[in-house]
């Protein structure tokens, strides 16, 4: 084969490449607009203003995992969005057809097994006041959905947080990304064994072990799990003072590669495009400013099983769970210490990026990000 043939299938094969992408993006906008206009067209003049409000107002960006009634107490206001019970259940297939166009596939079972969740631990708790409920989940739409101008969308619960914003018929943020668990894992009834964020668990503490006794002196930061994720739902990520754990530059090639997977696994959670970006930015940041920490307990106690009526939040194990990944544009996020470490929280964060207010130029340059001012020497 000529070298003038090789080359010209290299080219083909990227302008293939290229095309698909393009064909993948294009087809996730247009399915959102066609999706959340489905959704709205289908709702009446008492549901459509609870549904549907004007880009800019200041609700867009706030946001929480907390349950309804947790999320009132602190906030002393409700989330808005139409929920699902509120809706006929031709306007719920609309609605988790909206939700679907902003996951892949496994990020949509992840979805729904988040929100199947709630029946289980409404179960355990024995919850008759509608605290626990599997159609208690938000639908809020920014704006008018269309190929032009700026749009976005949110869907919102317990342990479930998801933001997308569009621009001229581009998906221009996907982010905060949250997913929860509760329980982390079901240790008894029917679904005995379940675990909704299960490789988000396994990967990390995988990469862990693999890490010699120097490497491990540096990824674990703290002998106690925080109280929950540092940043929580503050609408802008933040992190004070320097970066803290093993940068890739001091991990070997088998290990930056499980590193790796562990990203993909929240990355792939999205479309292909958002995925595609997502593991663009981790592989093009240098290896010297990606960390991995892990602070409390490696590993976590058995989950035990409990009597029905118990409670499921607070009862925090002392040296619990939590890790971060982190780089100069993105952090991710877990964290487990509820109910004896088996009530798991899991973010992906952009540091400038979330909500898209960097690309709508919202940014305020000149912030002091917290976060990138040099990594102590390892």
């Amino acid at each position: 084969m000529s070298k003038h043939f090789k080359l010209r299938l290299l080219a083909l094969a990227l302008c293939a490449g290229a095309l698909a992408a393009a064909y993948e993006s294009a087809k996730t906008e247009q399915l959102m607009v066609h999706a959340a206009g489905r959704l709205i067209e289908s709702l009446d003049r008492f549901q459509k203003p609870k549904t549907v409000f004007k880009f800019d107002v200041t609700d867009r960006t706030n946001w929480h995992y907390f349950p309804e009634g947790g999320f009132t107490d602190e906030y002393g206001y409700s989330r808005n969005g139409l929920t699902l019970r509120a809706m006929d259940p031709k306007q719920r297939h609309f609605a988790y057809g909206l939700m679907g166009t902003g996951l892949s596939a496994a990020g949509y079972v992840k979805a729904m097994d988040v929100m199947a969740l709630e029946e289980v631990v409404r179960a355990i708790e024995d919850d008759t006041t509608g605290h626990r409920d599997t159609l208690g989940f938000h639908y809020s739409i920014f704006g008018e959905p269309s190929l032009k101008g700026t749009w976005g969308w949110r869907v919102e619960g317990h342990h479930l947080s998801l933001h997308y914003t569009l621009r001229d018929g581009q998906l221009v943020a996907a982010s905060p990304t949250f997913f929860g668990a509760n329980p982390h894992e079901a240790a008894q009834g029917p679904h005995k064994g379940m675990r909704a964020l299960a490789a988000e668990e396994d990967l990390a503490l995988e990469l862990l072990a693999s890490f010699d006794t120097d490497q491990k002196k540096v990824a674990i930061i703290d002998d106690v799990a925080p109280y929950d994720l540092l940043t929580m739902a503050d609408k802008r990520a933040k992190l004070d003072g320097a970066p803290q754990g093993l940068t890739a530059a001091k991990m070997t090639e088998k290990q930056y590669g499980m590193l790796l997977n562990l990203i993909a696994e929240y990355a792939h959670n999205m479309p292909a495009q958002v995925a595609a970006a997502r593991m663009k930015a981790a592989q093009e940041t240098p290896r010297d400013q990606l960390l991995f920490a892990w602070a409390g307990k490696v590993g976590r106690p058995k989950p035990q099983a409990v009597e029905i009526g118990s409670v499921t939040t607070g009862n925090r194990e002392p040296n619990g769970n939590y890790y971060r990944v982190q780089s100069p544009t993105f952090l991710i996020e877990y964290d487990n210490t509820q109910n004896l470490s088996n009530h798991s929280h899991s973010v992906w964060r952009e540091f400038d990026g979330d909500y898209g207010l960097d690309v709508l130029a919202m940014h305020h340059r000149g912030f002091d990000h917290g976060l990138w001012g040099g990594v102590a020497a390892d």
